[in-house]
């Protein structure tokens, strides 16, 4: 059976195109990607779901029995789940990729510089976390010559996204007329939305450590990694794009309140990039926007309430709080997108009314991530980890103050001698104890 479904998957033959030429199609189209991209998601679901009942029973095993011991486990729990986390991404990737080219859906115009800024942010993420391993002054000029190739490989996408779109082919393979599509509402809408992402994270994230370390870079990169990863784990798929997965925000969202908004809102973003080449939906430049990079930068925004004196004795409330507020932020970029770009596909219903029902979705699959999240931060364990980290660093010594400490403390002083005083009188004979005095 694997050999046939190989063999179908290999033959490929010359077809007729319409316009006078031919183009290369696979003689049974679909056969082993779409068996494969359906049988694997499946499979990885049962493995995640199985690997996490079994790792989580194992920690409560050794927290009773062995409670010095858990600290290291978890490590070694968490290196294991992103080994998988990354076996997961490759191979759904790769299926991806290998299921849009059997059906024609890669355009090289906007697929290809896609996938190098994806590759920029993660390989940009890889050097910075390699630099901060020598020196801060190392670190910081990788840290801005990777925000700068990223910002230019994210204007050169847009520019594609926009010669893309006034070519015709965006409506064309999406099925709408770009008639349909309403430009001023995209762009309001995407400059409102981001406005709002901007504020909240320079007000929420105004006492967050600044800039990234070793560590935080570290833990994005996971957090990224496991939640594209998961993201292949579906539940539910939506016809025009969208799906239910099994809890793929709550890595973001964990990253947010350990490592506060500022960072959070960045690995939203580059996760939105990402989820841009895991499934294209493109129409117009504004609504990638909408639906991908602000959309999921939004995500950031889950650690909002983590310093909330109010909530002080609930971090599962203040995550809760936050992964709503995420969800709503996000919900309305995908409302805008559904309004604007994709009323083609509402048919005789109100635009407004098909986008509100047609994206629901998402707040079934934030209530996944609270479900799964308050279990998470319900642990001891892993409070310990982020209150750790996020206790507050002891101000630096003033100059002065530091030379002073430094220094050795001076040698006491020798007292003077004091002069011997000259008498007269003879010295004092020994008195002579007597033998009543000996013997006792």
């Amino acid at each position: 059976m694997f050999l046939n479904m190989l063999a179908s998957y290999v033959g490929t033959q010359e077809v007729p195109d319409g316009e006078g030429g031919t183009t290369t199609q696979y003689i049974y189209g679909d056969i082993w990607t779409s068996f494969a991209k359906d049988a694997l998601s499946a499979v990885f679901l049962w493995i995640c779901v199985a690997a996490i009942v079994i790792l989580v029973a194992v920690g409560v095993f050794i927290r009773f029995k062995k409670a010095d011991f858990l600290r290291t486990y978890v490590k070694y729990a968490l290196a294991f789940f992103t080994g998988l986390a990354m076996v997961i991404l490759v191979v759904m990737l790769a299926l991806e990729f290998f299921d849009m080219s059997e059906s024609g859906a890669v355009f090289d115009l906007v697929l290809i510089p896609s996938a190098v800024t994806g590759g920029v942010a993660i390989l940009g993420i890889a050097v910075c976390y390699v630099c901060s391993l020598y020196s801060k002054k190392v670190f910081k000029a990788s840290l801005w010559a990777s925000l700068a190739t990223l910002l230019a490989a994210v204007v050169a996408l847009f520019v594609c996204l926009c010669v893309y779109f006034s070519s015709g082919d965006a409506a064309n393979n999406n099925g709408v007329s770009q008639g349909s599509v309403s430009d001023l509402g995209l762009y309001l809408c995407t400059a409102g939305l981001v406005i709002v992402i901007a504020l909240l994270t320079v007000f929420l994230g105004w006492k967050d450590r600044k800039g990234f370390d070793s560590r935080s870079i570290a833990y994005a990169a996971v957090c990224i990694a496991m939640s594209f990863a998961l993201s292949y784990i579906k539940l539910w798929e939506m016809p025009q794009g969208g799906s239910i997965t099994l809890a793929s925000l709550l890595p973001l969202m964990i990253y947010s309140y350990m490592f506060g908004v500022r960072k959070g809102v960045f690995a939203g973003f580059i996760y939105g990039l990402l989820q841009a080449i895991q499934d294209p939906w493109l129409i117009h430049p504004a609504q990638f926007l909408l639906d991908y990079p602000v959309a999921f930068a939004a995500i950031g925004v889950a650690g909002m309430f983590r310093k909330v004196e109010a909530f002080q004795f609930s971090p599962q409330l203040k995550f809760a709080a936050g992964a709503i507020v995420a969800s709503v932020l996000r919900f309305l970029a995908h409302i805008f997108s559904g309004v604007f770009a994709f009323s083609e596909y509402a048919g005789d219903q109100n635009p407004w009314t098909y986008s509100l029902a047609y994206n629901s979705f998402v707040f079934i699959d934030i209530a996944l991530v609270i479900v799964i999240g308050v279990v998470v931060f319900s642990s001891k364990a892993f409070m310990n980890i982020v209150e750790r980290y996020n206790r507050p660093v002891k101000p630096a010594a003033q100059p002065a103050e530091a030379m002073a400490a430094a220094q050795p403390a001076p040698a006491a002083a020798p007292l003077p001698e004091q002069p011997a005083v000259q008498t007269d009188a003879a010295p004092a004979a020994p008195v002579q104890a007597n033998d009543t005095q000996k013997r006792e």
